[in-house]
């Protein structure tokens, strides 16, 4: 089981949140059949919107984090509830490079470096904040670092990994760490920090010594006194339905409904993009659908 830890300083000067992914970032690979470049590039975006997800303040807020760099994965997009559950994909998810010559998958090149990230924050209140930067690496935790420091001018180490099996491509390990200064932190306890983290092995290093996400957050935050605030199980969670496939379905307008394609039992087939399960219309849930729509645009017209 997956799951999100998170505390901060007795002084009040830091938050951190360590989350162990593994689980989420298999289910996702299996999913949408990742490669082991597809799924470290998916798997961070994932994992970096989990932990960002969970530090939403209402209960029925959203996260969504979309990445375009211009490489050859296309769009990578991750949406989190603030209970850090999430669900994603990306375009193209057979994309597959070569090693770097250090061993380790390229997700830079993979993402690209040539586009943005963009964070949209969704409180429920049908007016989200979106906030976008430009892309720094394409690295994934280094773009959401640039982005806090540029977008929100918050001073933030994010750190977020993806263990692959080179030789069969499956997950082995994935997680994340972010710390964020509060309004109290000075220039000492920045520096503390950065020396911290500085001496640190990555995260999927310490997951596979079996190192848990509270001795995470702890080695991260040495020579601090922490309090733990919170932690909770979390997820690759997706929230679609036959109802929603319908409501999106009328948004296109009966023509375009009635150039659906059938399929040889005579069903209109749809398929979520973030779970891959399917649904089907029958051509009788088609005509009511294209009813519908015909008298929605009657009443717009009025």
């Amino acid at each position: 089981m997956d799951r999100i830890l998170r505390c901060i300083t007795s002084d009040g000067s830091l938050m951190a949140a360590a989350i162990d992914s593994s689980d989420l970032v298999y289910t996702a690979q299996k999913l949408h059949k990742l490669t082991k470049t597809s799924c470290a590039a998916l798997g961070r975006l994932l994992t970096g919107a989990s932990v960002m997800g969970s530090m939403l303040k209402s209960s029925d807020a959203t996260l969504t984090l979309k990445v375009n760099g211009g490489g050859p994965l296309g769009n990578l997009v991750a949406i989190s509830d603030s209970y850090g559950n999430v669900r994603g994909y990306v375009d193209r998810p057979q994309v597959d490079l070569p090693l770097k010559p250090n061993g380790k998958i390229d997700v830079g090149t993979a993402v690209g470096a040539v586009g943005r990230i963009a964070v949209m924050r969704d409180m429920g209140s049908g007016d989200p904040y979106i906030g976008q930067v430009e892309l720094a690496s394409g690295e994934i935790a280094e773009d959401i670092t640039n982005y806090y420091a540029i977008s929100e001018q918050i001073p933030t180490v994010c750190a977020l990994g993806v263990l692959v099996n080179k030789a069969g491509g499956e997950t082995l390990l994935a997680g994340g760490l972010l710390i964020q200064a509060l309004p109290g932190a000075d220039d000492n306890a920045l520096q503390r920090l950065e020396e911290n983290i500085a001496h640190m092995d990555s995260v999927t290093t310490m997951l596979a010594k079996g190192t848990q996400p509270e001795e995470i957050c702890k080695t991260a935050l040495e020579g601090f006194q922490i309090e733990k605030l919170d932690e909770f199980r979390v997820h690759y969670a997706c929230n679609c339905s036959k109802e929603k496939f319908a409501r999106a379905m009328l948004t296109i307008g009966a023509d375009e409904l009635r150039d659906l394609p059938l399929d040889e039992s005579g069903r209109v087939e749809t398929i979520c993009q973030y779970c891959n399960r399917k649904y089907y219309f029958t051509e009788e849930e088609c005509r009511e659908l294209i009813r519908q729509a015909e008298t929605a645009k009657k009443i717009k017209k009025r």
